[in-house]
């Protein structure tokens, strides 16, 4: 089974309902209105009514059953029990008159629909930059208990070969707690899309052959990652060659489990994360399925703004299939 029919798999006949708070962009509406024509999910589209039903028609789509949220309509009652929320949430952090002015923000709305518990996740990033999506999140969904940070992994396939590449996204830095918080979430990913995860974190040597902070970093992260997940195939300080080629690997760090077998590479910081998984999709050949945001108390996902229809589709087969995980 391909990667999204498994998802598709997963998520069919859940339930799982999906805000999408950016409704009125053609992207948006055609991927809502096939995913739920597909019977996956059931759509929530935020904005003005009669702009999203004008590009609707501008289409061809049909609006029939599709659940449309105007904010500046929502309820006066139910308007009143996201504002109270909200200022309990950020806990004296914003006024009442800094909360209504912040829920005017589709973004922040969205979000608070899934904090309320009214929606299962949010897909967004179609046309806000990637801050005005995760920072609502952090902000008010936060992250999962014993998770300090939030991390952006790629799900890279092509053919049968499927793979986790993490943090690509979020954390521009790693200290070691941070790059095992994130090996550890990126197990749980792996999981998700049917990869039983053998984690590798990377560094430019393999088992002390090469000595210095970052080395240690990597080594450190390794032992503490462990620590968090005792039964989790991890290795590391592993170079890349010793984590994916099997002859390298037993020749670099006999008696691994993971080096040579290698499905989860997290790698030491952004810059070589962002790198690594370019090479991949450019010069391999692999496709790039994300990002994915881990270790949120519930799945938010952030579109490229360059994205098209089938990739809001497949983000929001993702986002769904979190939920229910």
């Amino acid at each position: 089974m391909d990667l999204f029919s498994g998802l598709a798999a997963k998520i069919k006949g859940q339930n799982k309902t999906i805000v999408f708070p950016e409704g009125e962009d053609e992207r948006i509406l055609g991927a809502a209105i096939r995913l739920q024509n597909d019977g996956l999910l059931t759509p929530v589209l935020l904005g003005e009514k009669n702009q999203i039903k004008a590009t609707a028609d501008k289409n061809g789509f049909d609006l029939t059953n599709v659940q449309i949220i105007d904010p500046k309509e929502y309820p006066d009652a139910d308007k009143q029990a996201m504002l109270d929320a909200l200022v309990e949430r950020r806990k004296g952090k914003n006024t009442p008159e800094q909360a209504a002015e912040m829920l005017k923000d589709v973004s922040y709305f969205g979000t608070m629909l899934v904090y309320m518990h009214k929606v299962d996740g949010m897909v967004s990033g179609a046309v806000h930059p990637t801050g005005d999506t995760v920072r609502p999140a952090l902000q008010i969904i936060k992250t999962k208990p014993g998770s300090k940070r939030i991390s952006g992994a790629f799900i890279m396939q092509k053919g049968d070969q499927r793979f986790v590449f993490a943090d690509c996204a979020i954390n521009i830095e790693l200290d070691a707690p941070a790059m095992a918080e994130v090996a550890v979430q990126s197990a749980t990913t792996a999981k998700l899309f049917d990869i039983d995860p053998k984690v590798a974190l990377l560094s430019f040597s393999t088992k002390g052959s090469a000595k210095g902070e970052m080395v240690t970093k990597v080594a450190d992260a390794a032992k503490m990652a462990h620590e968090l997940a005792p039964d989790l195939p991890l290795d590391g300080e592993l170079q890349f060659d010793a984590a994916f080629v099997e002859s390298v690997g037993a020749q670099k760090a006999p008696g691994s489990a993971v080096a040579g077998h290698a499905n989860v590479f997290v790698f030491p910081d952004l810059q070589s994360g962002n790198i690594g998984y370019k090479i991949a999709q450019r010069l391999g050949g692999f496709e790039a399925v994300g990002p994915i945001l881990q270790g949120l108390n519930a799945p938010v996902s952030d579109l490229s703004r360059g994205c098209n229809e089938e990739d809001v589709y497949k983000v929001s087969l993702i986002t769904a299939a979190q939920s229910v995980e």
